[in-house]
């Protein structure tokens, strides 16, 4: 259930419309409750950090030499442990949603990168299982922060085309699933920031829409919500591989409406489950190679001139590991995971196991 302020928090309108008739009042009246719209403006005016790996400990107290941060990508999610975990953050969210979830009591956080609402419904069930365990009467902080309304005004006020067909985009959809979901289980969560959609939209010259803030940054301790942008060194580790995984895992049926495993709580290491793609995925990849960036943008982004500066460089990568990486079996060989653990430094190190034994590989950071 929804909490705004303390109290359950409850629509207006308790019908459930039809198939072509506007959405529940739940979205709208959340995004205009007086105290969710203050909090989102003091949320706004907080500088946006530029997070790199030699910076993101640059506001930690001095004792702490060597922060540690999880980071988290498109469709992934992770729990964290504050006293093993410093900060948690995400980016790169036009039309999607980051998602974060904190137990007041134990301090627990999952954060998750929601991109489409068919992997909502399992996505929460996956954060909340270490987050709250059996205590279903715990208070839960939540925040939301990324999707824009990536419609024009009229299409947004209007929802409806000529041919009775929806135009909602990609964001609204996804920010209605997150409350509906909310609202109809036990938990009790407590919005506190909710800079989505009309509150995280802005326009240029042209009426183009854009998002303001593409991720967050979640100082464990405290709890507090931070917005960031991440450059390619604090992305990690494994960043190809892991981007890899959310194309690769829209044809895995073993992913089929789940986030994506990504991080062990208790051992705080990264562990990247493996996932299969096909010989389709690498002859769609073939063909893409052969676009200019402006239809790259077109055909691979849900929001071509809203995307970062970096996105088509980032797609070429991750094409060009898949064609030197056609088999999935020479990514994760004996359909084990890539395991990660923090060096010393900061960074991180892959661990590779041998029969009873393992041992570890520094890696760059990035």
């Amino acid at each position: 259930m929804i909490f705004v302020d303390g109290e359950p928090f409850f629509s207006s309108s308790s019908s459930t419309p039809s198939s072509g008739s506007p959405p529940s009042d739940l979205l709208v009246e959340l995004l205009e409750h007086p105290s969710l719209v203050s909090a989102t403006l003091s949320f706004k005016s907080i500088k946006e950090r530029k997070v790199s790996a030699e910076s993101v400990g640059s506001k930690l107290p001095a004792s702490s030499n060597n922060p540690k941060y999880v980071y988290l990508f498109q469709r992934e999610y992770a729990t964290v442990d504050p006293k093993l975990v410093h900060y948690v953050g995400t980016d790169e969210a036009t039309t999607c949603v980051g998602v974060a979830i904190r137990n007041r009591k134990n301090g627990m956080i999952s954060v998750a990168h929601m991109g489409s609402p068919k992997i909502v419904d399992i996505g929460f069930s996956q954060m909340l299982k270490l987050v709250v365990g059996h205590d279903l009467d715990a208070d839960l902080d939540v925040h939301l922060v990324g999707g824009f309304e990536d419609v024009s005004p009229d299409h947004a006020r209007d929802r409806i085309m000529s041919k009775g067909k929806r135009v909602d985009g990609h964001s609204i959809p996804l920010c209605r699933k997150i409350f509906e979901t909310m609202q109809k289980r036990l938990e009790k969560f407590h919005v506190q920031t909710l800079c989505v959609l009309r509150h995280n939209t802005t326009y240029d010259s042209q009426e183009n829409a854009y998002p303001i803030f593409n991720g967050f940054l979640i100082e464990t301790s405290s709890g507090s919500l931070i917005p960031a942008s991440f450059d390619r060194t604090s992305r990690c580790p494994d960043e190809i591989v892991r981007r890899l995984r959310v194309s690769a895992s829209y044809e895995d049926p073993n992913w089929k409406g789940k986030l994506l495993d990504t991080y062990d709580t208790k051992t705080d290491r990264f562990i990247i489950a493996p996932c299969i793609w096909t010989d389709r995925l690498v002859q769609i990849v073939k063909s893409l190679r052969s676009l200019s960036d402006s239809d790259i943008l077109t055909m691979c982004s849900t929001s071509p001139l809203a995307e970062g500066p970096d996105f088509v460089e980032n797609e070429k990568r991750l094409w060009n590991y898949l064609i030197e990486h056609q088999d999935w079996h020479m990514t994760f060989p004996m359909k084990q995971p890539r395991e990660f653990e923090r060096s010393d430094e900061g960074g991180w190190k892959m661990v590779f196991r041998h029969k009873d034994a393992e041992h570890t590989i520094p890696i760059k950071r990035h």
